[in-house]
């Protein structure tokens, strides 16, 4: 055996070596990617997630009653005192858990709540008001979706501050919390009523 197969053949080795122990870290390092990006997201809270819309003017619609009320809503509507705009829905298992509150607002009389509803068949959307109470001063039927995709709702519940000029002030997403409106929502609106 001269000197050059010798030498190749302990390159060859040493190559088929390296081969294999990469062989064996690329699952390790594929395992820490994902643990890494699964601990992001357990730590990341989805209610932060931004709106394009913050800050600007809703968007220009106009939505008939639900079934059984006399006033529907319009982007005309939400000019010249700050309100909320709540999207629900009576298939809405979340709207049902943030309702207790909205029907207080409405009983405080603090400020005017609207109701979009989404998605929702007329004679469930007038049922579910019936039967827990109506909070909302004005409410809009959004039967195919096309206004609350404008709006950039993710999912329902949603609710919106609107400041005096119709524009959004604030995004929150998922059922409403007795912490989230004395923390973020009641603030923003006493400061937005000031300006």
């Amino acid at each position: 055996m001269n000197a050059d197969t010798a030498l190749s053949s302990s390159t060859s080795a040493a190559d088929k070596r390296r081969a294999g122990r990469l062989r064996y870290l690329f699952p390790i390092v594929a395992f820490i990617a994902l643990m890494i990006i699964f601990g992001w997201a357990l730590n990341h809270d989805p209610r932060t997630i931004p709106s394009a819309l913050i800050n600007k003017a809703v968007p220009e619609f106009k939505l008939a009653a639900v079934k059984g009320r006399t006033l529907g809503l319009a982007s005309a509507d939400l000019l010249g005192e700050v309100s909320l705009v709540n999207v629900f829905a009576s298939w809405c298992v979340a709207c049902r858990e943030e309702h207790p509150l909205l029907m207080q607002m409405k009983a405080s009389g603090d400020i005017p709540v609207h109701g979009l509803n989404y998605k929702d068949r007329p004679d469930d959307a007038a049922g579910w008001l019936d039967r827990f109470g109506d909070p909302y001063t004005r409410t809009g039927t959004d039967l195919d979706g096309r206004v609350a995709i404008d709006w950039g709702v993710y999912g329902v519940p949603e609710t919106f501050v609107i400041s005096k000029d119709g524009r959004i002030a604030h995004k929150h997403i998922g059922a409403l919390t007795s912490q989230a409106l004395e923390d973020t929502i009641l603030p923003l609106i006493r400061r937005l009523r000031q300006q």
